[in-house]
């Protein structure tokens, strides 16, 4: 048992060590005054998302944690820590370096890995996989927005 919750502790706490550089780095002056889609969501929707999603993350990572020694174990969670170290360098790119392209790359290259874990976590467990799919819904529309974004200050 306190295996378990020291596991779900640490996973926690991953996930708020990703968080952190959304927090560091977050929209500003430069990002209003940007040309936005009209269906962008309201600046108090990415605090509250991310939020959900991120404890949903964690508890999906601790799931396949928890689960028996295995390489489909393994291999779920070298995907999830890649997929949150190109979540970690999109609010980076896109809100502290002001690279529009970077950040759509690396959006992209999140959601591969985000599908890829995905694919994994169903191998190890069916609700961990599916705890992830909210996240990649988020990121699917969050990677149309950085496309959109980038589409409208083309210059």
């Amino acid at each position: 048992m306190l295996g378990s919750l020291l596991a779900l502790l640490v996973s926690l706490l991953l996930v708020g060590l990703t968080a952190t550089t959304g927090a560091r780095f977050r929209p500003d002056d430069w990002y209003r005054e940007l040309s936005k889609p009209n269906w962008t969501p309201p600046d108090i929707a990415f605090p509250i998302a991310w939020g959900i999603l991120y404890l949903l993350m964690a508890i999906a990572a601790w799931r396949i944690y928890m689960a028996d020694d295995s390489a489909w174990r393994t291999a779920s969670l070298w995907a999830y820590a890649l997929q949150l170290l190109a979540n970690a360098a999109w609010s980076w790119l896109f809100f502290g370096r002001k690279q529009i392209v970077a950040a759509l790359v690396d959006i992209m290259v999140l959601l591969a890995l985000i599908t890829i874990a995905i694919g994994l976590f169903f191998q190890v467990s069916t609700l961990a996989a599916w705890l992830m799919v909210p996240y990649w819904l988020w990121v699917a529309l969050a990677l149309a927005l950085n496309a959109n974004i980038f589409r409208l200050n083309k210059a």
